[in-house]
């Protein structure tokens, strides 16, 4: 979904912050001990970094966001600069199951997508981006991806705004969103007008 509101809606007018770039890093752990963490539990993420990030980009400050290795569990040297735009992206699936980053969103939209199709983009990303194999994903998905997701991100949807069925490819719910953001945009020129 994020990919096409950045299409749509311009992406030079939109910042995009992943969460998934804030997985504490775990380089300090044997490779044994990495792979037994639970990824799918929000306390698997340095979300007061994000919190920071975010409210530093709402006050027009540039940040420098960690960049993570899925394939060893551990966050780069790299880091991403991402310059503060008029509209900020989100995008997570534990976003909404942490508090302190629901207080900073103005619009909040969860795109409920079907079990079966979160399962095949895991197990096709997870296998040709991670590096992983298919019993690994599948091991995954029963033993904390499943649970994790009746546990915190199935419930954490009663605080969404929106809630978009059908994923990213509801093109009725999509051309609304966009048209949203395009009008905060001209809103936040004419604002820009007036303050000359």
């Amino acid at each position: 979904m994020a990919t096409v509101i950045l299409e749509r809606a311009g992406a030079e007018n939109i910042v995009l912050l992943p969460h998934d770039a804030y997985y504490k890093d775990l380089s300090l752990l044997p490779k044994a001990q990495r792979d037994l963490v639970n990824f799918d539990h929000p306390d698997s993420l340095e979300t007061d970094l994000m919190v920071k990030h975010l409210s530093a980009l709402r006050n027009w400050q540039a940040v420098d966001i960690p960049v993570y290795d899925f394939s060893r569990h551990a966050r780069t040297e790299q880091r991403i600069h991402l310059e503060p735009q008029p509209i900020i992206l989100v995008e997570g699936i534990l976003v909404f199951a942490e508090s302190q980053l629901r207080e900073l969103f103005d619009v909040k939209i969860f795109v409920d997508t079907p079990p079966d199709i979160r399962f095949i983009r895991r197990l096709q990303r997870d296998m040709v981006e991670r590096g992983r194999t298919i019993e690994s994903v599948i091991r995954q998905y029963e033993t904390t991806v499943r649970p994790m997701h009746l546990e915190f991100v199935e419930p954490s949807k009663r605080h969404a705004d929106v809630i978009i069925p059908e994923g990213g490819l509801n093109t009725v719910a999509m051309d609304m969103v966009v048209a949203r953001i395009e009008s905060q945009l001209l809103q936040n020129i004419d604002q820009g007008d007036n303050d000359a």
